[in-house]
């Protein structure tokens, strides 16, 4: 285990060591200037050149790109062009909105998902199959915002169960937080939810006509406790595979929930940071959302020697 993670701690630095090169040459490739963008379309020469000096623009790319990753590696990310405010604290206020949102929504997803695989897998050929299979497609065919617009009007609007927007930090108020977040957190995860539905009952169709299983009806246990102790067993390695993956797609790509209900979260500050040319924000956003996704990916692999302990991390036997 030791020499495991060893391996994945110098290959996360190198992935991230190439990230910070893509971003850095990607973000520069942005047509536009922020010196401009910072000034405005009707400043002077000598104000843009005082601007590109302060920022640093005039040096030569490989000097920049050293100085990015010099001040990065000691958790300085510069200050925004656009606000002027740290980056490092753009991020740290927006970032745990959208980890709150993003783990509402995955467990939101993981219970009715699950909930709606094991029904399936159950009453096959019947009705109760009927309707988690529709519900499914609904949940895969339907756009979220579009879904979001409906709930706002309908939820919150006309019956006034939830509210339309805004958003209470969860430590602060837990109830509040929780409350503001529901909506937003069901809308995200619908989609998800039926993702994780259809994997878990094809996996568990599948575990259920094994031989193993065979063998446990055979000694005269019941389909319930088959059902729960060998099928439900074996589809979680595709539930945390999906769930893993798509929580660090939603700390990056939630921005069309975050807008529809006003969240001050992570991916209005991706958006944003785009649209102005702001490269210092976009820097640090992808370098996040990379170390998310390596982070994610760590707990994942080790969860499946939990879930399953014939699966051994690291080529283990």
């Amino acid at each position: 285990m030791g020499r495991y993670l060893f391996s994945r701690a110098w290959q996360s630095a190198v992935t991230l060591l190439v990230a910070s090169m893509v971003v850095f040459a990607g973000v520069r490739a942005i047509p536009g200037d922020p010196a401009r963008t910072m000034a405005g379309e009707e400043a002077d020469p000598e104000a843009l050149a005082a601007i590109r000096d302060r920022l640093g623009l005039d040096d030569p790319i490989p000097v920049q790109y050293v100085k990015f990753l010099g001040d990065a590696l000691r958790g300085d990310f510069g200050s925004s062009i656009r606000t002027g405010t740290p980056v490092s604290d753009l991020i740290g206020s927006t970032l745990p909105v959208t980890l709150w949102l993003s783990t509402f929504a995955i467990l939101i997803a993981v219970v009715v998902g699950i909930s709606a695989g094991i029904v399936a897998e159950r009453f096959r050929g019947r009705w109760p199959e009927w309707i988690a299979s529709a519900g499914a497609v609904i949940g895969l065919s339907v756009p979220n915002f579009w879904l979001g617009i409906l709930a706002i009007t309908l939820l919150a609007v006309n019956l006034g169960w939830f509210p339309a927007s805004g958003y209470v930090p969860v430590l602060s108020d837990p109830v509040r937080g929780v409350y503001y977040l529901t909506l937003p957190a069901i809308i995200l995860g619908i989609g998800l939810a039926a993702v994780i539905m259809r994997q878990t009952r094809a996996s568990m169709i599948e575990a259920m006509g094994s031989d193993y299983v065979r063998t446990a009806r055979a000694k005269g246990l019941g389909r319930g406790r088959i059902l729960l102790r060998y099928g439900l067993r074996n589809s979680l390695v595709v539930v945390v595979t999906i769930a893993g993956l798509q929580l660090g797609g939603l700390i990056s790509g939630a921005v069309v929930t975050e807008r529809i209900f006003g969240l001050p979260g992570f991916g209005k500050l991706t958006l944003d940071s785009v649209f102005t040319r702001d490269y210092p924000v976009i820097q640090a956003v992808v370098l996040v959302v990379t170390a998310s996704y390596i982070v994610i990916n760590l707990v994942v692999d080790l969860l499946y020697s939990v879930i399953n302990p014939r699966i051994r991390v690291g080529g283990d036997r």
